[in-house]
């Protein structure tokens, strides 16, 4: 921190001197001495972090000094110091703006010692919340955090570019992975709500009986453990943003529920009487077509049209071509410098091979994938070997990748061969097809 520029308003020279000596003995500080009142207001151009004021000076109260200190800068601590001891004096200046109040003593100057190391902790906290803030802006920036220029995500830029102009509730839909809490994270970072709260609550995370209260709080005393008053998720998001994720593992009884809050713009909390007013901007996620589930029943048909909002629909990692490798590299980079890693390349026969897998788990499989190939790699570069996918639904990553019925047959062939340790034999019974096939497609080397 640069230095912290202290002024001491003391008519008495020795005690001045004094102060000035003990504050002095931390070189960061930086202190002023002045006799008067009018000389330290002549000086204020300086910006001082705290001024040490002395109640009786010979030309100004040090009521006046003050006033006049505040209406120059309303925001720099003011420490009165005087030599006597009025509680109503006290209470006055303080009710005027005064930091603190001291009596001149021997422990003045320890007093005035500690209200420093308050006042730069202060400075440093406010220093480190405007660099997260302006830190958060940039990470957000959304054309910088959501990778690809395939004509699917350009079209999501579109759309985000027109939900940040306005408050509309945004709904997202698309597979596990494809960064529905993502998109809706750049969407409030680049709203005009940015330096609010945005709140994340995972709907199908909460019990049942707890997510009235997880989302719109409870008083103390409304329910066996309740033994203190919650503020709930809408309130904490106040000015903000409140992320609904898995919007449609919500249960009827509680959408109804969301349904009045949001039409009505103010909540009760669990057990409460109070209505309080409500001003955040809703957004929701599912992977569910929440419109067929409208039609079965489970999800309130008001409630949807009320939620739909702007409909941004991520697309599939598979159906993004080339964002595979710009999304690849960008994984490795940032997993390389994260953990003090020379940087990798990603060889030709690896990207082909990430381009033929369809990715079940979008662009979350596909980040785990790059920091595993970059864990196992002993060289400069990520080659098709350090590429290891690990599926949970094989059957259905199976099916997703586009093939012929004849390129479907060579790979079913070629699994049951691992499978059974190359018995072709065991493998022609267990597919009921003729042995012969299998010696043909070995000798040609299509399997």
């Amino acid at each position: 921190m640069e230095s912290f520029r202290i002024f001491i308003v003391e008519d008495d020279a020795l005690y001045g001197e004094m102060l000035k000596h003990h504050l002095s003995l931390n070189p960061d500080n930086e202190v002023h001495l002045y006799k008067t009142g009018s000389d330290c207001l002549k000086h204020l151009y300086k910006n001082p972090n705290l001024i040490s004021l002395d109640y009786s000076l010979p030309d100004m109260s040090g009521l006046d000094v003050m006033r006049a200190i505040k209406k120059e800068n309303s925001d720099v601590p003011v420490v009165i110091v005087s030599g006597q001891e009025d509680i109503s004096t006290a209470v006055a200046l303080l009710r005027e703006g005064a930091y603190d109040y001291f009596v001149k003593d021997d422990d003045t100057k320890d007093r005035l010692w500690n209200v420093i190391k308050k006042i730069r902790e202060n400075l440093q906290l406010r220093s480190e919340i405007s660099y997260l803030k302006e830190e958060i802006g940039r990470k957000y920036e959304f054309r910088n955090v959501i990778k690809g220029n395939s004509p699917a995500i350009k079209q999501i830029f579109g759309l985000i570019e027109k939900s940040i102009k306005s408050n509309i509730s945004v709904s997202i839909t698309g597979e596990t992975g494809t960064g529905k809490e993502l998109v809706a994270k750049a969407i409030h970072y680049n709203s005009p709500r940015a330096k609010k709260p945005f709140v994340a609550i995972n709907v199908s995370a909460v019990p049942r009986d707890l997510i009235e209260s997880e989302m719109f709080g409870h008083e103390k005393g409304a329910f066996t453990g309740a033994v203190t008053r919650k503020i709930g998720k809408f309130e904490q998001a106040q000015g903000g943003t409140i992320f609904l994720d898995e919007i449609g593992e919500m249960d009827l009884n509680m959408q109804t529920k969301l349904l009045r809050v949001l039409q009505e713009r103010e909540l009760t909390r669990v057990g409460g009487n109070d209505l309080i007013k409500i001003d955040a901007r809703v957004i929701v996620a599912t992977n569910r077509i929440l419109a067929d589930e409208v039609q079965k029943g489970n999800f309130r048909e008001d409630l949807y049209y009320r939620l739909l909002g702007l409909p941004i629909e991520l697309p599939p990692l598979r159906y993004r071509g080339n964002d595979i490798i710009i999304l690849a590299k960008y994984f490795t980079d940032e997993f390389c410098a994260d953990n003090k890693m020379p940087k990798l390349s990603i060889t030709e026969s690896a990207q082909q091979k990430l381009m033929k897998y369809p990715f079940p788990g979008n662009v979350r499989e596909l980040r785990a994938v790059m920091e595993l190939a970059a864990v196992l790699t002993d060289i400069d570069h990520i080659d098709e070997s350090h590429i290891s996918f690990n599926s949970t639904d094989s059957a259905g990553s199976f099916l997703m990748e586009e093939n012929t019925l004849e390129g479907y047959t060579r790979k079913i062939i070629r699994y049951y061969l691992q499978k059974h340790n190359n018995n072709v034999l065991l493998v022609a019974k267990k597919l009921d097809i003729g042995k012969s096939t299998i010696y043909r497609m070995i000798k040609e080397k299509q399997i």
